[in-house]
């Protein structure tokens, strides 16, 4: 084996010249991707001047250095673009909207969060989706107000999801 089986990190080899080479490469690539963080959404289009350590999700359809490298994380070093393929699971910080970009099924997905349940201070607050609830109707008395006002508040938890339509 040549490198690592999921960053393919090239490994040394023995009796192998100039090994800083292959070191600071691995080097490069875990200092892209270990907390790593991208500057935003995917762009097609290489920034015209990028700081040294920003990086980059390249979207489909790429142009100019980064044509070919769709999906790759393009990281801007003092050596110019380096480019890392991703792997499912591979998280990295999305700047500008505070959220997380993870490589599922092929492709980056962007701010969704996966889990079963939401705990603050250790309290559940968000669970899973509840069976849905009927709106108000019926009865012999009649609040307009009460009946807008319960209408209103289902409406808003199945817009969120928190019960069923």
């Amino acid at each position: 084996m040549a490198g690592t089986p999921r960053l393919t990190l090239p490994f040394l080899s023995v009796g192998q010249a100039q090994k800083e080479f292959t070191h600071n490469e691995s080097l490069q690539t875990l200092d892209v991707l270990v907390s790593g963080a991208i500057e935003g959404q995917p762009l097609a289009t290489p920034p015209t001047a990028p700081e040294v350590g920003s990086a980059y999700l390249v979207a489909g359809a790429a142009t100019g250095a980064w044509a070919g490298r769709d999906d790759c994380v393009a990281a801007w070093t003092s050596g110019g673009w380096r480019f890392i393929s991703p792997v499912e699971g591979m998280t990295l910080y999305e700047r500008t909207s505070g959220t997380s970009a993870t490589f599922r099924s092929g492709a980056w997905d962007i701010g969704t969060l996966f889990a079963s349940s939401l705990r603050i201070d250790g309290l559940q607050v968000v669970g899973p989706q509840a069976a849905a609830i009927a709106s108000p109707a019926g009865g012999s008395i009649v609040d307009v107000e009460a009946r807008a006002a319960l209408g209103a508040l289902l409406a808003t938890l199945r817009e969120h999801g928190l019960i069923a339509s």
